[in-house]
């Protein structure tokens, strides 16, 4: 269970309705018409399959002090993860999906779990929900290039069905460990199983969504997996909502 909840409205700053609903991204109307193929192209490899940390890299006005062990630290947690064998999981996939972005981001988002296209890259959310939480991403100001990206499990479920419990269980030490090399400031979880793993078993996404937890001394949000927008237009609103708090919330954060 979270340490602390806090309503959203407390964390919007001088943002007011008018300007809010005036707000629209271009992701919002238009990102249904190019989820193309672009990201199914090989990129080049990746030491772990993340980013090395970028010095004076800056994300929307905060800058990024690279600690020079996380990456290293990353890096040897991918190599053990790419020869785990404690669920059925990794029998059935190319590779372990193991995280991408940043190795110091004050922005950690996690999802369910590698799909077809990541389980054939090698790299988390670059298919078509990717692409558009990539979208998201940048209209909220919090481009791609500045957070970290991770899943519950790290290997393909089969036919992309959602991880079971045992497996979830397997495969969550691996992203404790993640957190505690990164040390987010936030964590969005993106679906249900994100935030039933990360914040409450008995949470029902709809309820809990746009709200903001602590735990640990991090802030968790969650908010609908980019995969739902996909099936159901109506959620793009809400989500859009939810990233506003999260950029807000991102902004408000004092440097390092």
């Amino acid at each position: 269970m979270p340490d602390k909840f806090y309503q959203p409205s407390l964390f919007n700053g001088a943002e007011g309705e008018g300007q809010a609903a005036a707000e629209t991204p271009d992701w919002f109307t238009r990102a249904w018409e190019d989820t193309g193929s672009a990201a199914d192209k090989p990129q080049p490899a990746q030491a772990a399959g993340f980013a090395p940390a970028l010095s004076g890299h800056r994300q929307t006005g905060k800058e990024i002090r690279p600690r020079v062990d996380a990456g290293d630290t990353l890096a040897v947690l991918a190599a053990e993860a790419e020869g785990c064998r404690n669920c059925r999981l990794r029998a059935g996939c190319r590779g372990v999906v193991f995280g991408d972005g940043i190795p110091t981001a004050r922005l950690l988002l996690v999802g369910e779990g590698p799909g077809e296209t990541e389980d054939r890259l090698g790299r988390p959310f670059v298919g078509k929900a990717g692409q558009l939480l990539d979208k998201i991403l940048a209209a909220a100001g919090l481009p791609r290039a500045s957070v970290y990206i991770a899943n519950i499990v790290k290997c393909r479920p089969p036919a992309n069905r959602l991880p079971q419990p045992d497996e979830v269980a397997a495969c969550l030490p691996l992203l404790e460990q993640q957190i505690a090399i990164i040390r987010p400031d936030i964590i969005v979880c993106l679906g249900a199983l994100a935030t039933q793993t990360l914040i409450d078993p008995d949470a029902r996404i709809t309820k809990v969504r746009g709200r903001v937890f602590e735990k640990a001394g991090r802030k968790l949000i969650p908010t609908f997996h980019p995969a739902a927008l996909l099936r159901d237009e109506s959620k793009k609103r809400p989500v859009w909502e939810d990233f506003k708090l999260i950029r807000d919330l991102y902004n408000a954060l004092p440097d390092r």
